[in-house]
C-alpha cells in the first residue's frame, strides 16, 4: 500500500479543497492534484472507472468530456457520490451520477459540443478506492465534427495547459499501446510544461489490442522512449464488455490474469495493472502533498493576515446594532468633511498626478479663466469710438460743445461695467459646478450605504445652491455699487487734465493690460512644448519646439535645456486669435499675429500653435494675457468703414480723450473685480460649504434619519454580499489552517527517479511511418542518459504558472 502515514495527507487536501471552494477562493486550485491527459478514446474514462469500480462517466462518440471533472476518491465505509453544486445530496445510484454529470455539462456548454473551463467537482466515497484526487480533462482532438466549433483543438489545448502548467499538478499521460508512442499528444503536452519529467507519469492502455507478435515490454521497462517516472500498463474493458455490462471487478481480475499469463509481462505483473497504478498515484500524490504543505500554509497565512482587520471590523460592528449604525454614521460624515477639506486645500495623502481636481480647478477659474474672460470684453475699437461719438453729440444736443462732456464718459463707463454681469455670474456658476464635482467625489465612498449617500447628496447640493444664490446676489451688488458712483477721484485714474500725456506715454501699459501690472522683463511667465502647425510640407511640416514666454518676447528652442534658440518674437503689436480644431486632429490650436500686418516669423503672417489639452490651451492664453497679448475681436459690422465722427476735428479730439479716460477707469474696475471676485466666492461659497459639511451636516442627517440617523445606515446589497463573502472567506482560511496544522508531515517519502533523456518526444516525422501496434525504433545512445542542462528545443508558449 505504500507509506500509510503519507496517505493520511490525501484527505487533508480534500478538506482543504472543500473549505476553500466554499469561500470561492482561487487558491483552492493550488492544492496538489493529478490531471488525466490523453486523446479521444485513449481509455481515460476506463482508467478512472477502474479506480472507482463503478460505471459513472458519460460515454459516446467524439468529445464527451467537455468540462474538467475534479474527482476526489476517499476511502470510507459507505459508497456514494456527492457533487459540490448539490451539497447534502448523496448519489448512491451511479447511473444518476452519470446523468448529473451530463446535465451539469450541458447547463454551461449546451448541446453544440462546446467546452468550458469551469470544473465539475465530484467526491466519491467507497471502501474499494484509495485516496486520490484526479482531474479528468477533455480528450485531445484534431478535427471538429458535428456542431463543434472550428477552433475546438485550440480550446481543448488551452484548457489542458491551464491545468497542467501549474507546478503542483501531477500529469497522468494516457496513451494507447496500439498507437505510435513517439507521436503521443499527451506526452508532448506534458513535455512542454514539464521538460524534466518530474511531474509526468506515463500510462499505457489497450495492451490487449496490440497486433499479434508485438508487445510494449521495452516501453513498460522504461528502456525504450523513457520517462523519468516510467510507464504503467493497464488493460481496460473493451467496448463490447462495456455494452455487455461486464462487471469492473471481473474486468480487474481478467486484467490481473492477462499480465500474469502474458510471456512479455508476467515477470513484471506486480508492477502493472490498475491496482498498482492506484498505489503509485497515491504515493506520488501524497509525496507531492507533503512537499506542497509549507507553501499552502504560507499562502493561507498571508491571506488571513490581509483579511484579519477587515473581518474584525465586520465582526465587531454587526449591521443590526443601533449603536454601531450611529457610530458608523458619525465616522462617515467626518470622513466626508475631511476629504472635502483636503480636496479644496490640496492636502490629500494621495496626490493625483494625472488630472486637476478640487481646489486646483477652482484656482484655475480664479486666476486663468476669469481674467481671460474679462480680456474678451475689451470692446471693438471702431464700435467703441462710434458709441463715444454718438454719446458726445447726444449730450451736446442742439448746441456745439466746447468742452469734453462728463456725461458721455459716465454713460460709456456704465455700459462697459454692465457688461461684466455675464462673466461674473458665469464665474460663480463655474465655481459652483466644481464644488458639486468635489462633493460627488467625496460621496462616492458612501456607496455602501445608499440611503446615507442619497440623503447627504441632497442636503449638500441644496446648501451649495443656496450659497450660490447668495454669492450671485453679492456679485451683482458689487456691480451695482460700481454703477452707482463713478469715482473720477480715484488715485489710479488719469483724469481729464492728464489725458493726453498719459495716453501717449502709457498707452500700452494701461489700455493693454486691463489693470494688470506689467510683469518684469526678466520674469519668465511660462515654458512648455508647443507645435507650430502651419508650416508647409516643403519646409518640414509641423514641428515641436520648447517655447518660453517672458514679458517682452516669445522665444522657442529646439530642446528643453534652451541651448539652441530658434527664434525670438517681440510681443509688441501681437494679438491672440482662436483657431477651430481640425476634424482629423485631437490637438488644441491658437494663433498669434501682428496687428500691423507684419510677418511674425520669416514669411508667416501668423503662427498657429497646438497643444495637447484644453487646460494647457487655457494656461497659455492666460499667460499671454498677462504679458499684454490680448484676444482679437471679430471684424466690425460696417465692414471696416471709418468711425462716424462726421469729420468734426473737435469731436475727434473729444472722442480720443474719452477713449483714454474709459480705458483708465475700466482698468481700475477690472483690477478691482479680479481681486474681489475670488474673495467673495471664497468667503460666501467655498468656506460656507466647508463649514456646513463640517458642522451642520451631521445634525441634519440625525434629524432626517431618526433614532440617531440609524435608518440611513442600511447596507446596499453589494456591501452586504461583500461583508458576507469576507467573513466566509476568513472562516474558511482559519479552518484550512487548522486542518493543515492538525497533520504531521514528518513521515518519509520516496525519492525522485534519476533523470532520463526524453528528447525523443517530438513532432512525428512524415518520412518514417510506424506500423499500427509497433513501437518506434529506439533512440541511439544509452537509455538512461541524463538530459543536458539546456533543453534541446524551445517549448511552445504555455500559460503563466500560478
Amino acid at each position: 500500500m505504500g507509506n500509510r502515514g503519507m496517505e493520511d495527507l490525501v484527505p487533508l487536501v480534500s478538506r482543504l479543497q472543500r473549505a476553500l471552494r466554499g469561500a470561492r477562493q482561487s487558491g483552492s486550485a493550488r492544492v496538489p492534484q493529478i490531471a488525466v491527459v490523453g486523446g479521444q478514446s485513449a481509455g481515460k474514462s476506463s482508467v478512472l472507472e477502474s479506480f472507482v469500480g463503478r460505471d459513472f462517466l458519460p460515454r459516446g462518440s467524439g468529445i464527451v468530456t467537455r468540462r474538467p471533472l475534479i474527482l476526489q476518491l476517499l476511502s470510507g465505509d459507505e459508497e456514494y457520490g456527492e457533487f459540490s453544486h448539490c451539497k447534502g445530496k448523496k448519489f448512491t445510484d451511479f447511473d444518476e451520477v452519470r446523468d448529473e454529470i451530463e446535465a451539469e455539462t450541458q447547463r454551461l456548454t449546451g448541446s453544440n459540443k462546446g467546452i468550458s473551463a469551469v470544473p465539475i467537482s465530484l467526491c466519491i466515497h467507497s471502501p474499494h478506492v484509495l485516496n486520490l484526487t484526479l482531474v479528468d480533462l477533455p480528450g485531445i482532438t484534431k478535427v471538429p465534427i458535428g456542431d463543434q466549433p472550428a477552433d475546438i483543438e485550440y480550446q481543448v489545448r488551452d484548457m489542458i495547459l491551464q491545468v497542467i502548467c501549474k507546478e503542483n499538478c501531477l500529469i497522468l499521460a494516457v496513451t494507447p499501446a496500439n498507437t505510435d508512442l513517439a507521436n503521443s499528444d499527451a506526452l508532448k503536452l506534458a513535455k512542454d510544461v514539464d521538460p524534466q519529467g518530474q511531474r509526468t507519469i506515463g500510462v499505457i492502455t489497450k495492451l490487449d489490442l496490440m497486433d499479434e507478435g508485438t508487445d510494449a515490454r521495452n516501453i513498460l521497462e522504461n528502456r525504450l522512449l523513457p520517462l523519468r517516472r516510467g510507464y504503467i500498463g493497464v488493460v481496460n474493458r473493451s467496448q463490447k464488455d462495456i455494452e455487455g455490462k461486464k462487471d469492473i471487478k471481473a474486468a480487474l481480475l481478467a486484467e490481473k490474469n492477462f499480465f500474469a499469463s502474458h510471456p512479455a509481462y508476467k515477470h513484471m505483473a506486480e508492477r502493472t495493472g490498475t491496482a498498482y497504478l492506484q498505489r503509485v498515484l497515491n504515493q506520488q500524490l501524497t509525496n507531492h502533498i507533503r512537499d506542497s504543505l509549507p507553501a499552502i500554509r504560507s499562502l493561507l497565512q498571508s491571506q488571513l493576515l490581509q483579511l484579519n482587520q477587515e473581518a474584525h471590523q465586520y465582526q465587531q460592528n454587526p449591521p443590526e446594532d443601533a449603536a454601531r449604525r450611529t457610530a458608523m454614521l458619525l465616522r462617515s460624515v467626518q470622513r466626508v468633511a475631511a476629504d472635502f477639506e483636503k480636496l479644496i486645500e490640496g492636502s490629500r495623502d494621495e496626490v493625483d498626478t494625472v488630472n486637476l481636481s478640487g481646489g486646483a480647478r477652482i484656482n484655475k477659474i480664479f486666476h486663468e479663466r476669469f481674467p481671460c474672460e474679462l480680456s474678451k470684453f475689451k470692446s471693438d475699437e471702431r464700435k467703441l469710438r462710434r458709441e463715444i461719438t454718438f454719446a458726445i453729440r447726444n449730450t451736446h444736443g442742439v448746441r456745439t460743445g466746447l468742452f469734453t462732456p462728463h456725461m458721455a464718459f459716465e454713460a460709456i463707463v456704465k455700459k462697459q461695467i454692465s457688461r461684466l454681469k455675464g462673466p461674473c455670474v458665469e464665474f460663480v456658476e463655474a465655481v459652483s459646478r466644481e464644488l458639486l464635482a468635489t462633493v460627488y467625489q467625496c460621496l462616492s465612498e458612501l456607496g455602501s450605504y445608499p440611503k446615507l449617500q442619497e440623503e447627504t447628496e441632497r442636503i449638500v447640493i441644496t446648501e451649495i445652491q443656496e450659497q450660490e444664490g447668495r454669492c450671485r446676489d453679492q456679485v451683482l451688488l458689487l456691480i451695482d455699487l460700481q454703477l452707482a458712483y463713478v469715482n473720477t477721484k480715484h488715485e489710479d485714474f488719469i483724469g481729464f487734465n492728464n489725458t493726453q500725456q498719459c495716453r501717449l506715454s502709457n498707452k500700452k501699459t494701461v489700455a493693454g493690460n486691463h489693470g494688470v501690472a506689467p510683469p518684469s522683463r526678466l520674469i519668465v511667465l511660462r515654458k512648455g512644448w508647443l507645435t507650430i502647425s502651419n508650416m508647409g510640407l516643403l519646409k518640414g511640416g509641423a514641428k515641436e519646439f520648447w517655447f518660453l514666454l517672458s514679458a517682452e518676447s516669445l522665444s522657442w528652442f529646439r530642446d528643453e535645456e534652451e541651448k539652441e534658440k530658434k527664434y525670438m518674437l517681440p510681443l509688441d503689436n501681437l494679438k491672440l486669435r482662436d483657431v477651430e480644431k481640425s476634424f482629423m486632429s485631437s490637438r488644441y490650436v491658437f494663433a498669434v499675429f501682428n496687428t500691423e500686418l507684419r510677418n511674425v516669423y520669416k514669411d508667416y503672417r501668423c503662427l498657429e500653435l497646438t497643444c495637447d489639452s484644453q487646460e494647457e490651451l487655457d494656461s497659455w492664453k492666460a499667460s499671454l494675457l498677462q504679458a499684454g497679448v490680448h484676444p482679437d475681436q471679430a471684424p466690425p459690422v460696417d465692414g471696416g468703414r471709418a468711425p462716424a465722427t462726421f469729420g468734426d476735428p473737435q469731436v475727434e479730439r473729444q472722442v480720443e480723450t474719452i477713449r483714454s479716460l474709459v480705458d483708465s477707469y475700466m482698468s481700475i474696475v477690472y483690477k478691482t473685480f479680479k481681486d474681489l471676485m475670488p474673495k467673495t466666492v471664497m468667503h460666501l461659497m467655498i468656506n460656507g460649504v466647508k463649514e456646513f459639511i463640517g458642522c451642520e451636516l451631521l445634525a441634519r442627517l440625525y434629524a432626517r434619519g431618526g433614532a440617531g440617523g440609524s435608518a440611513l445606515m442600511d447596507e446596499s446589497p453589494e456591501q452586504r454580499r461583500l461583508r458576507e463573502a469576507v467573513l466566509r472567506h476568513h472562516a474558511a482560511l482559519k479552518e484550512a489552517l487548522a486542518v493543515v496544522g492538525s497533520f504531521s508531515t514528518s513521515t518519509c517519502t520516496t525519492s525522485l527517479p534519476p533523470p532520463v533523456d526524453s528528447s525523443w518526444i517530438r513532432p512525428p516525422s512524415p518520412t518514417r511511418p510506424v506500423g499500427r501496434g509497433h513501437a518506434p525504433s529506439p533512440p541511439r545512445g544509452p537509455a538512461h542518459r541524463a538530459p543536458p542542462g539546456v533543453p534541446r528545443r524551445i517549448p511552445p508558449a504555455v500559460p503563466n504558472r500560478k
